[in-house]
């Protein structure tokens, strides 16, 4: 019986190694039924994340980051009703949306990774692309300019001639090339003709008689001032897309290395995004909703946001404009923004418009 012991021993084993291989080859064997070994073969023979993700039928959504410019409000209504409706749940994406604020830089959040799409003015997403950040734009949101500077008829302001010798405010930080642009074309130097001081992000110094002009942008701003009594028959207004030195505004931005590996996949967002600004300018009411639930309890009013959603599609698909435009990103005003930007100090250099921006993404998403 001692004999035979150790042949025994040897044969149990033998029988255990090759259950043990049976199993490892069933759990992480080359068949490609896990997760983990798609990915690496996609990527192994040249191809992407999303090529990767394709073969695996029952992978999970794509999780895209959305980084706001600002705080949840109508400002962003499109994305929150495409959220809402499940737009990105059918193109097969799980987006989360990041509220922004005063310390929040959208082109930073992207350029670390942080987010995969951010939202900013033009003019800021320039100046962060010649700082050598790997940013380019996928789709503009707003066609026009927001932005206008208002005054009380009683500053016997009635065109941009007559700011010479006045008060006239602004937040800057980036947001008051347009204001100069419209100083040089008026031949007014804001350091002699005129104060040209740092605005607060209220309207209480317009409102207080310390400023003879503000700056507002029409969804916001100029909707408090409407808010605290003053009727529109006693106000002037300087609109920057009359003026001819309007900047884009709201654009989608991405990071070149991760759009290059996720092209479809923004597509697909920019898609349910698209889809989300056409119910939200066709029911305010509606896009309202979407905003209301996400917004900071007691920071706003329902009848502030829906004023806001109304002036907010003027600028996404202004009066005239052809919808199916929406969404693109227009070579002329592309260019004015980047003129301006170069005249005023934004950028040093002429901006490389084929670095800038592409309007591929758009267009795979109309397909």
């Amino acid at each position: 019986m001692e004999k035979k012991k150790p042949k025994y021993r040897r044969a149990m084993l033998l029988a255990v190694a090759m259950l043990f291989a049976t199993v490892l080859a069933a759990c992480g064997g080359s068949n490609g039924n896990t997760k983990t070994d798609e990915p690496a073969a996609a990527n192994a023979a040249g191809g992407t994340n999303e090529q990767a993700a394709g073969a695996n039928k029952s992978a999970d959504p794509v999780t895209v980051k959305l980084q706001l410019k600002w705080v949840p409000q109508a400002q962003f209504a499109g994305y929150y009703v495409a959220l809402d409706k499940g737009y990105y749940k059918d193109e097969g994406l799980s987006v989360q949306i990041l509220p922004g604020g005063p310390d929040i830089v959208p082109e930073q959040q992207v350029a670390n990774g942080a987010a995969d799409i951010g939202i900013d003015w033009v003019a800021s997403l320039l100046a962060h692309q010649e700082q050598g950040l790997p940013l380019v734009e996928i789709s503009q949101i707003y066609q026009k300019s927001g932005l206008v500077l208002v005054s009380k008829k009683s500053a016997a302001i009635n065109s941009p001639a007559d700011l010479k010798g006045k008060k006239v405010g602004n937040w800057m930080g980036g947001n008051e090339f347009e204001v100069l642009a419209l100083f040089d074309k008026y031949k007014l130097d804001p350091n002699k003709d005129l104060q040209f001081v740092k605005q607060g992000f209220t309207m209480d110094q317009f409102l207080g008689g310390e400023l003879d002009a503000a700056s507002a942008m029409t969804y916001n701003e100029y909707q408090v001032v409407l808010e605290q009594g003053i009727p529109e028959k006693d106000l002037s207004v300087i609109d920057m897309n009359k003026e001819g030195v309007a900047m884009l505004e709201d654009n989608l931005f991405a990071n070149k290395d991760w759009l290059a590996a996720n092209k479809e996949t923004a597509a697909k967002f920019i898609r349910a995004s698209l889809k989300g600004w056409k119910d939200a300018i066709a029911d305010p009411e509606a896009a309202v909703d979407s905003v209301m639930k996400v917004a900071e309890e007691g920071s706003t009013s329902r009848a502030h946001q829906l004023k806001m959603m109304e002036e907010v599609a003027k600028l996404v698909a202004p009066e005239g404009f052809d919808t199916a435009k929406l969404g693109y990103i227009d070579d002329a005003m592309f260019k004015q923004t980047a003129d301006i930007a170069l005249k005023f100090g934004v950028i040093k250099k002429a901006a490389d418009l084929k670095e800038a921006y592409t309007n591929e993404i758009v267009d795979m998403a109309m397909k």
